[in-house]
């Protein structure tokens, strides 16, 4: 995977039914869950780890 793990967090996101809200600062991108749950994603996510992190935060658990 040398590009990175940004679009899988994405595409794990929108199955979930999360939806973009707002670019954040710099290379961050805010999403949405249904239930009003938010996380930030940074557009240059490379690391395996900061992936996981960020799902597991949405509350989706590890994937990668």
């Amino acid at each position: 995977m040398g590009q990175g793990y940004y679009r899988d967090v994405i595409t794990e996101l929108k199955r979930a039914g999360f939806r973009q809200i707002a670019a954040g600062k710099g290379s961050h991108e805010k999403w949405e869950s249904p239930q009003g749950k938010w996380v930030l994603v940074p557009r240059n996510t490379k690391s395996r780890h900061t992936a996981n992190a960020i799902l597991k935060s949405a509350g989706l658990g590890a994937k990668f």
